[in-house]
């Protein structure tokens, strides 16, 4: 990653906050950074077998409603592990062992995903991948509450979460992986996208400092937390609605685009424009927030996400249009941080912060991620791959409907002080 600006490398000996002292700005921007290249390469990964599909599925010889369970299986080993490993890492008081191990998994999984013969086989990998990457985003969000501060917490949430993950997953990952698949087969493209997450461990190893936490002193304590929480639980309702939503989307429109019509290469650019106007409203979305509330940003934004559907599959007229919309519809991947994290996250005490999103974020992967994608293959083949976006833009209404109901958690709306003693907090 090349060597660290001087002012960065004094930064990382500052102690965390909860270990006596606040970190400097430069440690604080260096920790967004590490996390939000490691979710990308996690996202790389998992995007993988999307974006070869279109490779893939006349290879092992798939019907739509087995493109649909390799999703809603990863979604579903990743829901378990996000339940478990954020609970694990409150409990323990440690995060870096974890986050670091379930990096080094995933990346593995990659190249065994290149290896897999046959529906089954494909199949497991993508469990023990979910497993693996299930953990990271959690985690990665608690060591966010822990070190940066509050009037940053939402953009520096949506970076991590959203920059990199559509950098490297939504915009770089169709292109590189429909690109060497085209030339080296889809195998060696499964090999080539292990590779990132090896190094991202490694510089997580050597460059993220423990962020010790309190640990949670009883089961009692988490049940009553959690349950006396309304934000908790309509966040963890809109997560699976928010996940449905984007799974079903990389799942079945590369699929849909070149049945219906688009090449291969032309499809990849589809993808790719979804990632990187994602990435841009990584910063965008969550910054908002900061500035003017989170439950407006969050409606809007949920809003916006039903031109997806339209542009993948109703709009007439020039191709330009359909990346415009295209463009604007990737909105909604900026609403998942503040929903999956920066809210449920302002909601709770510091204790409870990783058991937290662990639950909001297995929620929406169990639900969302594991329901939407199988129910949306059955649609398919029953009433055609259009079906698919009926059902992302009912996902996209509900999702603003419930924004409505969220409390609002910004310190801007709330005022800084109120973060210190908050009502909401339990």
């Amino acid at each position: 990653m090349g060597p660290i600006p001087n002012n960065v490398r004094d930064g990382l000996m500052t102690p965390s906050p909860l270990a006596g002292g606040q970190p400097s700005a430069a440690y604080q921007r260096w920790v967004v950074v590490l996390l939000s290249l490691n979710i990308g390469i996690v996202f790389f990964d998992r995007y993988a077998l999307n974006f070869l599909m279109p490779f893939v599925q006349p290879d092992l010889h798939l019907n739509n409603t087995q493109v649909g369970a390799f999703t809603s299986a990863l979604s579903l080993s990743w829901a378990l592990s996000c339940l478990l490993i954020g609970r694990v890492s409150d409990a323990w008081g440690r995060r870096k062992p974890l986050l670091v191990s379930c990096t080094v998994v995933f990346a593995c999984m990659s190249f065994l995903s290149g290896v897999a013969g046959s529906f089954v086989a494909l199949l497991l990998t993508r469990l023990l991948m979910g497993i693996a990457e299930g953990g990271v985003t959690p985690i990665s969000h608690a060591v966010i509450v822990s070190t940066v501060e509050p009037n940053r917490r939402g953009v520096a949430m949506g970076v991590i979460q959203n920059f990199g993950s559509n950098l490297l997953g939504g915009f770089l990952s169709p292109l590189l992986l429909v690109a060497l698949a085209n030339h080296y087969g889809w195998r060696s493209a499964f090999y080539v996208a292990g590779v990132p997450g090896l190094v991202s461990a490694a510089a997580l190893m050597w460059w993220l400092k423990e962020t010790p936490v309190t640990r949670t002193p009883t089961a009692r304590h988490v049940i009553r937390g959690l349950l006396e929480s309304r934000n908790v639980w309509i966040c963890a309702v809109m997560s699976a609605l928010l996940v449905a939503f984007v799974m079903i989307f990389v799942t079945f429109a590369p699929v849909l685009l070149t049945h219906d019509g688009v090449d291969r290469t032309t499809m990849s650019w589809f993808m790719a424009t979804f990632g990187i106007a994602s990435v841009a409203y990584s910063i965008l979305i969550p910054g908002s927030s900061d500035l003017w509330g989170r439950r407006p940003v969050v409606v809007t934004g949920a809003l916006l996400g039903a031109l997806l559907p339209l542009a993948t599959g109703y709009l007439p007229g020039p191709l330009w249009t359909s990346f415009v919309m295209f463009a604007a519809g990737s909105a909604i991947t900026g609403i998942f941080p503040i929903v999956m994290g920066t809210i449920p996250a302002e909601s709770v005490r510091p204790e409870l912060v990783g058991t937290v999103l662990g639950i909001g974020m297995g929620i929406g992967e169990a639900i969302g991620g594991t329901l939407g994608p199988i129910c949306a293959g059955f649609a398919a083949d029953a009433f055609g791959m259009h079906a698919t976006l009926w059902i992302m833009a009912a996902l996209a209404v509900a999702t603003a409907s419930l924004g409505l109901c969220v409390q609002e958690t910004a310190p801007v709306r709330r005022g800084p002080a109120a973060m210190e003693q908050p009502e909401m907090l339990l």
